[in-house]
């Protein structure tokens, strides 16, 4: 038992150390960071690398609660935008990187700039042997603690409307 628990807190201890931020000057978060800044300005261009840059089996969520796709059926949602010439803007705020100890597994949260006023997301990446491939990312309206109930009572109201459903 006694060994269990110490097995325990040592995974623990380090769980902390992996969740804290990569060296933002570090070549590595350099390289992540204008990969997903990259990939940012793809959809702002309705450039089709931006769906490339997604693993195969990757997932976006979006501010929607229908929002959940596979990388393929994203693609198919957005063909409307892209078609147009220009899609979504998203220009980082802040980003943290955080890397397995073998930097191959990559995730990050962020702060964005974008229509909406300001989102939160988070996101996780792998390093292939071609390369970064996005394989999960998930969107949020960043919503001020002060407003929270307002925000909610209106999504309830919205939600109890006979045309929501």
């Amino acid at each position: 038992m006694k060994k269990t628990l110490l097995a325990c807190i040592l995974f623990i201890f380090s769980l902390g150390a992996l969740a804290q931020p990569s060296d933002p000057a570090s070549p590595d978060v350099r390289l992540i960071n204008a990969f997903v800044d990259e990939w940012h300005d793809d959809a702002a261009h309705a450039r089709p690398a931006y769906f490339d840059k997604m693993a195969k089996n990757g997932v976006y969520i979006g501010t929607d609660k229908t929002e959940l796709w596979n990388r393929d059926a994203f693609k198919e949602w957005a063909k409307p935008y892209f078609a147009k010439g220009a899609a979504w803007s998203f220009k980082a705020i802040r980003r943290n990187v955080y890397m397995s100890a073998d930097k191959k597994f990559i995730w990050f949260d962020e702060l964005l700039d974008t229509r909406m006023g300001v989102c939160q997301a988070s996101g996780v990446m792998r390093r292939t042997a071609k390369g970064f491939e996005i394989a999960h990312y998930q969107l949020s309206i960043a919503v001020p603690n002060p407003v929270a109930d307002k925000v909610t009572r209106t999504i309830k109201e919205f939600e109890a409307a006979p045309a929501a459903k």
